[in-house]
């Protein structure tokens, strides 16, 4: 029983199998207690009403009378004090019967014999063709007293539909099984789909095809999982992605300051061309900083929330700090900048949310017009405070706008003015909004700008 298929079937059959015994020994109980009085009581009845009808008829010939009753689905046994005795009707199987029981129904008393047979199973109960299951009731007749036995006659009066219940059964149990086996067929087969699915992804194939128009159980497992595998082919895109840009983004640099080290070394460079290549040497090695930096922050971020050293502060003063650390920037640009940022006191991690401002602010110079303009606000509401920033520059597109916080993604540089960036900070951004409980919203429009909306909450 290696395959699930099989596993089903068997236990489908065993629990049928069960489920038949148990309802055999309940439906025993039910006529041993229940069908069984009752059945002693209605022949006892019919027995009493065949004794007083011969007994108010004493002309009749009684042999002749049982013969008849007995063609009507009844056996007897009439047992007078000599104790001779007449059959009519189909044979018993059993005749044994004890000469004290004899006696005690020619002495006037009702035989139960129905009533009192052994507590055997169901069959043996009703269908038992013996003597002692019987009704014995003292029969009168022409002054002369007898025990009549009776019991019906089960194979005369059941016997169609002994073949009728006997070929029912049979075909029951036959057609549930063929039905197990194939309707089993059917529930399992979705999940040897998901089964083999789940090999592929292992594989690193993602293109699964799975039946998601079920409207049950399995087929909200077929949805989940079909989701699931784009998700981890979405993943696995990110992470090839990423390490083909934090390859290129570290490689770059890299080559660069080989390059400059190299003309460094030759003696034909002039004293001003050896400043000029320190410079930019120096600048590659404070990019690969800040990358390192970056990368640090972000892994910290996602390895463990509890990074966060949350207290009191005024996000308000934050914000004008940070303002005041870029106003050589904003006044180069000739960016015109207008905000409202009342004192407004939240609980979270400074330092952290420095780099979500500082990043904000950053991007919004870096990627406005000159002349342009940016605003930034403070909208303080009952559970949470919001943060705009509004900038009227080069703007995004639907699907730039959807890829912004992804990781290692930039906005196409030929509309970007060739502007260089890691590519990590909005995603650094998002993680560190996420772990204070907030949310971050971006809305854009290619050339009219950007507006970053952070709600974050108050405690």
């Amino acid at each position: 029983m290696r395959s699930l298929y099989v596993k089903f079937v068997v236990v489908t059959v065993g629990i049928m199998i069960v489920s038949g015994i148990l309802a055999f020994l309940i439906s025993n109980m039910y006529y041993q207690h229940k069908l069984k009085p009752l059945n002693d009581q209605k022949n006892t009845t019919i027995a009493l009403e065949i004794a007083t009808f011969a007994n108010e008829h004493p002309t009749i010939n009684l042999k002749e009378y049982l013969d008849h009753l007995s063609e009507v689905g009844y056996q007897f046994l009439l047992v007078d004090h000599t104790g001779e005795k007449s059959f009519f009707g189909a044979s018993f199987r059993d005749k044994t019967l004890s000469n004290t029981t004899k006696e005690y129904v020619l002495n006037g008393n009702i035989y139960h014999g129905i009533l009192h047979f052994p507590q055997g199973t169901f069959v043996t109960g009703f269908f038992a063709n013996e003597l002692k299951n019987t009704i014995g009731v003292p029969l009168t007749h022409n002054g002369k007293s007898y025990a009549l036995f009776l019991r019906p006659d089960i194979k005369l009066l059941f016997n169609e539909m002994h073949l009728l219940f006997g070929w029912l059964l049979a075909l029951t149990l036959l057609l549930s099984i063929i039905i197990v086996i194939f309707s089993t067929k059917y529930l399992v087969k979705p999940i040897t789909k998901l089964t083999k699915a789940t090999k592929s992804l292992s594989s690193g194939d993602f293109k699964v095809e799975l039946d998601t128009t079920r409207h049950d159980e399995l087929g909200e497992l077929s949805k989940s999982f079909h989701g699931m595998a784009k998700k981890l082919e979405q993943l696995d895109d990110m992470r090839k992605e990423f390490i083909s840009n934090i390859s290129h983004d570290i490689q770059s640099p890299l080559s660069n300051i080989q390059g400059y080290t190299n003309l460094l070394e030759q003696e034909s460079t002039s004293p001003k061309e050896r400043s000029n290549y320190i410079s930019i040497i120096n600048g590659e090695i404070k990019r690969l900083s800040i990358l390192t930096k970056q990368l640090l922050l972000l892994a910290s971020l996602d390895r463990n929330e509890d990074i966060l050293t949350k207290k009191p502060f005024q996000i308000g003063e934050q914000l004008k700090e940070i303002i005041r650390n870029y106003q050589w920037w904003i006044n180069e640009k000739d960016i015109m900048l207008g905000y409202s940022l009342p004192d407004t006191e939240i609980i979270g991690d400074p330092s952290l949310l420095h780099n979500v401002w500082d990043n904000l602010l950053t991007n919004a110079i870096k990627y406005n017009k000159s002349g342009g303009s940016i605003d930034i606000s403070i909208e303080d509401r009952d559970t949470f405070v919001l943060v705009t920033f509004r900038d009227t520059g080069i703007g995004m597109n639907a699907l730039e706008s959807e890829r912004i916080f992804d990781r290692f993604y930039r906005v196409d540089t030929a509309r970007s003015q060739t502007i260089e960036g890691t590519g990590l900070g909005l995603s650094i951004v998002s993680s560190i909004v996420r772990l204070h409980g907030g949310q971050i919203k971006v809305n854009s429009k290619e050339k009219e700008g950007t507006t970053f909306r952070v709600e974050l909450p108050k405690i």
